[in-house]
């Protein structure tokens, strides 16, 4: 969130609790309800997040919760399922954090140490994050063929990374633009903004959810003013970041980068890509035939840390 963001926020903190233009922002959210309910919770439970707007919990499992407490970094002695180490503080930052921006959450619940495509989680003082730079990939639009090619391939990848992983969650955008990724000094591409993330538990599957419209609160509406409906889980496509991906990013990034004949096939296959009218197997089958197509334009040199010299080695 930026500064206007925040005090926009607190402005409507303190007019929808306090009837005042300012106020104590902690106090004011200490008295709320659903606060009160945390305060008395041992668990974090799917009852608790009920009408929280961040996508990250518009499709909830408690396994996902879970993960949620057991790895929370900003807190001693994580690695409990429970909340019996989180003072009344730490609860309510967290409550906060889940109810404005679920991007700090998600880089430390899913490490980049542990092959996740997100930069490292460093800390957090007050309302700053610290994580490790990258450049966004947009300043990459007008790179060479051979590094354009490079950066396709690692996002298809990490997009095939958040469709099938060992831990059985998908991950789905809700918006995707170029500055949603980001690229290291190394050349290795990652998720730099995780905001805009849904994540659905394929192995406990989508609990029933009751209407969120009855669960809304002033924590529902922190960052902006309360959407009238979320779309169903069910609605999400398995196919829905091949899709965006292709639309709004690869077909920039690939953009008139080669010789004719190659980029017919590029243009081609992008735009099967890129059809949300197709079936799901269709657009598959196209993002298999770019990256088949990139992949012999993808050099192996040192001007590629991130993978020299494996690459050298490693055919793939």
């Amino acid at each position: 969130m930026t500064k206007y963001q925040h005090d926009q926020s607190d402005k409507r903190i303190c007019a929808s609790l306090t009837l005042t233009k300012s106020c104590s922002i902690e106090r004011a959210l200490w008295k709320t309800e659903r606060f009160q309910k945390w305060l008395n919770a041992k668990r974090l439970t799917l009852a608790l997040v009920q009408g929280l707007p961040t996508p990250m919990l518009r499709c909830p499992s408690q396994r996902l919760l879970d993960r949620i407490v057991r790895r929370y970094a900003e807190v001693p002695d994580a690695g409990s399922i429970f909340m019996d180490h989180f003072s009344d503080r730490d609860k309510l930052r967290l409550l906060y954090t889940l109810s404005v921006n679920a991007h700090p959450i998600i880089l430390q619940i899913f490490p980049e140490a542990e092959g996740w495509p997100f930069p490292k989680y460093l800390g957090s003082c007050g309302r700053l994050i610290v994580s490790i730079s990258t450049r966004s990939l947009k300043e990459f639009y007008t790179v060479s063929s051979d590094v354009a090619a490079d950066l396709a391939l690692q996002l298809l990848a990490i997009i095939d990374s958040m469709m099938n992983n060992d831990l059985n969650y998908y991950f789905y955008f809700t918006h995707v633009d170029a500055d949603t990724f980001g690229v290291f000094n190394n050349g290795h591409l990652f998720i730099r903004d995780a905001s805009t993330l849904g994540i659905i538990d394929m192995q406990e599957g989508t609990p029933l959810m009751e209407d969120q419209q009855e669960h809304e609160d002033i924590f529902s509406c922190l960052v902006a003013e309360c959407q009238s409906a979320f779309p169903s889980c069910n609605s999400v496509k398995h196919i829905q970041n091949l899709i965006m991906v292709c639309e709004e990013v690869l077909s920039k990034l690939l953009k008139e980068k080669f010789l004719p004949s190659l980029q017919e096939k590029i243009d081609h296959a992008l735009a099967i890509c890129a059809d949300s009218f197709l079936t799901q197997q269709e657009v598959l089958t196209a993002a298999q035939k770019l990256a088949e197509v990139l992949k012999p334009l993808r050099p192996c040199s040192s001007h590629f840390a991130y993978r020299y010299p494996d690459c050298k080695y490693n055919a793939k």
